[in-house]
């Protein structure tokens, strides 16, 4: 492999992306306002949710139950009619409708057990499977008070002395910010060089290269080398300006030793891409191809669910995955300040496992080169 050659072929991948603004665009878009919306959204916690209220029964306890129900877990409660409830709830207006009937109030003092209906906006699923806890808990809540007159602070027997490492606040931006990161990184770089070895294919190019003095391992070298170069500098400008800057996530461990850790993920997930690329014989089949392969590879990798919640096996299959590997030393290393000490199996399963990724590419790329002309 000459270095030269390299280098050359390395320029055009690069001048070849600059002229492809939709790259370019996405580049931008997922490493700037994806992160950041990502990260400041909430999920799976009630916030804001749209209320209506039927209040039939106009008595002193259905009066308390509406004004406990107050922002920012739900907006202002709109007192509404029975007829109106069906409607507004077709009409995606609210998420809860709750009807309390009439005589509620007397039912409830003369110990007999009242139903009260609540019905709930399923398509939402999120804020109605957590609201319907919060809405029994606050109702029931208010119901024993007016009961005893009086709101009823039991004291705990054990005092539990709370210690948030690493996240004292619990601000759940710090971790999305950071997991969306490392999930762009892998999309990015299986795009950026499955795209170029195609967009190879799509311009009749291919020709060009077999007829100039440059072999298959050169070729691959500079496509790689490219692509993660992209990847690892936009990244850095994520990282220390969305991540560090907007979001203001503390970076507790060091920022070059992650990047040197992205690196080697870079290496295994490029050469991902040269495979898929060679399988695909277009661009929407690579598309198809990618998300069949790249969904799991985040969905099981940790940085959406813990691994110890999956079944073992899942666990022990996924280990050959370089997300995997990758999802658990950014955590280490940007949530809990973790030095090379700790991360060095995860580095040394990245060289690994970027290398055998490699060789079967190359592999695959000298087989298909000749067919893709």
């Amino acid at each position: 492999m000459r270095p030269a050659n390299v280098l050359h072929l390395g320029i055009k991948e690069l001048r070849s992306l600059w002229r492809d603004p939709v790259m370019l665009v996405l580049i931008v878009y997922a490493f700037s306002v994806s992160i950041y919306a990502a990260a400041t959204v909430m999920p799976e916690t009630l916030h804001k949710a749209p209320i209506a209220i039927v209040d039939e029964d106009r008595s002193q306890l259905s009066a308390r139950i509406v004004d406990a129900l107050y922002p920012p877990y739900f907006m202002p409660p709109v007192l509404i009619t029975q007829k109106e409830m069906d409607s507004r709830m077709d009409a995606g207006l609210d998420t809860f409708a709750l009807d309390i009937p009439p005589g509620f109030q007397r039912d409830v003092l003369a110990g007999r057990t009242p139903a009260i209906q609540l019905n709930v906006d399923a398509t939402r699923m999120s804020q109605a499977f957590t609201g319907s806890g919060y809405l029994q808990s606050i109702i029931m809540g208010e119901v024993s008070a007016f009961l005893q007159g009086y709101r009823a602070s039991s004291s705990p027997r054990v005092d539990l002395a709370l210690r948030a490492r690493f996240n004292p606040q619990l601000n759940k931006s710090w971790f999305g910010g950071a997991m969306e990161l490392v999930s762009h990184i892998t999309m990015l770089a299986i795009v950026l060089t499955g795209a170029a070895l195609i967009r190879e294919r799509e311009h009749g190019t291919v020709e060009h290269l077999l007829a100039m003095p440059v072999t298959p391992l050169e070729i691959m070298v500079s496509k790689v080398g490219a692509m993660a170069l992209v990847v690892l500098l936009a990244s850095t400008c994520s990282l220390l300006i969305v991540v560090q800057g907007a979001l203001g996530v503390p970076i507790e461990g060091s920022i070059l030793l992650f990047l040197v850790g992205t690196a080697l993920h870079l290496f295994a997930t490029t050469s991902l891409g040269i495979f898929l690329g060679t399988v695909a014989r277009s661009m929407p089949q690579f598309g198809i191809l990618m998300m069949l392969v790249l969904m799991p590879l985040q969905i099981l990798s940790g940085s959406v669910t813990p691994r110890e919640s999956m079944p073992r096996f899942i666990q022990f299959v996924m280990l050959a995955a370089p997300d995997t590997h990758f999802v658990k030393l950014a955590q280490a290393i940007l949530f809990r300040g973790a030095g090379f000490d700790v991360v060095w199996p995860q580095f040394l399963a990245l060289v690994l496992i970027g290398a055998a990724l490699f060789t079967l590419s190359l592999a695959r790329f000298r087989t298909a080169i000749g067919t893709m002309a």
